[in-house]
């Protein structure tokens, strides 16, 4: 079993309130999840409107296949954000 993470660091500058920033994640995580099936959550930076920092993680039998699905989950999120991706941190 092979496990592959990430941590990701948006800025949304749209986000003009906690409300805002959690209708933006909601649609992010949900639109990942059902695309991929891999774990996705906000992991930190709660309390900053305009920062949001989500964990993916994916479990595969396979350590290529995990990390081609990891890159393929960062790109998508990246581009399905609403903000701009500040950092990628891979464990």
């Amino acid at each position: 079993m092979y496990v592959e993470s990430a941590v990701l660091t948006f800025y949304l500058p749209q986000a003009y309130s906690l409300k805002d920033k959690r209708q933006i994640r909601r649609s992010l995580v949900d639109k990942t999840r059902q695309k991929f099936n891999v774990s996705v959550a906000e992991v930190d930076t709660q309390d900053i409107h305009q920062t949001l920092t989500v964990g993916v993680a994916v479990v595969s039998g396979e350590a290529a296949h995990a990390q081609n699905m990891l890159e393929e989950v960062v790109r998508f999120m990246e581009g399905h954000a609403d903000g701009e991706l500040m950092s990628v941190v891979e464990a």
